[in-house]
């Protein structure tokens, strides 16, 4: 029996990455998955679930939009008859502005999909959720929700608001059974990241990656994939309205200028 074994489960940002490896894995756990993103290539994440025998649909639209947040959520109920789980993952940079030349619009784009896209999933999954007494619903936030240092300006903010939104959510879903987490993933090689691990390499300072953290390396989409199953599953049937960080103890600690290891 896997731990997902009976549950129907979203996953938004499913077309690569965090989402992707999320979704693959609810899989192998025994959910039955909707795999949600903008982009087409959510497909494949779909049809490779469907070819190791998982059972998955592919949706394709805006994941700050409710109306389509309502149709995910709907297409679950009536593809694989409930909701289980929901893992809103999808998200934004806001791409390398300086932070003098943001401007609002850039804010506004990124607090909808990164802030007001887990809200419209966590109130409309909840309806579904409630009147069985029990689901679970966790957010991609970041270590960059913490404190400063770790991403763009607007970026930040937004995850410092998923954090919050999934300890005020908990308590608005009080005494219902349904549960809101959040996961903050340290450096992770994803989509998003790409860049930053792509000049690294070219510049032969590829063992820097990630040199900040007590562990001295970057993050695998799959380590955050598997916090997710966890708090999705029964397994974490008591942790609610936490924001959990697997970002290998950087957020631990402030940055020093030298480390000592073991004497």
């Amino acid at each position: 029996m896997g731990r997902l074994e009976g549950f129907s489960a979203v996953v938004t940002g499913a077309a690569s990455g965090i989402g992707r490896a999320s979704a693959s894995l609810f899989a192998r756990e025994g959910a039955r998955v909707v795999c949600v993103d903008r982009a087409e290539a959510v497909e494949e994440t779909a049809a490779a679930i469907k070819a190791h025998g998982g059972q998955a649909v592919a949706m394709t639209g805006d994941a700050g939009d409710e109306a389509f947040v309502e149709s995910y959520i709907q297409r679950a109920v009536d593809e694989f008859g409930g909701l289980d789980a929901v893992y809103a993952n999808a998200g934004i940079t806001g791409g390398p502005t300086p932070f003098f030349e943001l401007t609002p619009d850039i804010w506004a784009e990124v607090l909808r999909i990164n802030l007001i896209g887990p809200f419209l999933a966590i109130k409309h999954a909840s309806k579904v959720m409630i009147p069985k007494g029990k689901g679970s619903i966790v957010c991609t936030a970041s270590v960059a929700g913490i404190r400063s240092g770790a991403g763009p300006a607007s970026y930040s903010a937004s995850k410092a608001g998923v954090i919050n939104l999934a300890t005020t959510a908990a308590n608005e879903l009080y005494g219902t059974g349904v549960r809101v987490n959040a996961v903050c993933p340290g450096l992770i090689e994803t989509g998003m990241t790409k860049g930053v691990f792509d000049f690294a390499r070219a510049k032969g300072s590829e063992d820097k990656i990630g040199q900040l953290n007590p562990l001295k390396r970057a993050g695998v989409a799959d380590e955050i994939a598997h916090m997710a199953l966890f708090l999705a599953s029964d397994d974490a049937s008591y942790v609610n309205g936490q924001a959990i960080a697997v970002d290998g103890g950087l957020s631990s600690s402030h940055p020093v200028g030298k480390r000592f290891g073991p004497r």
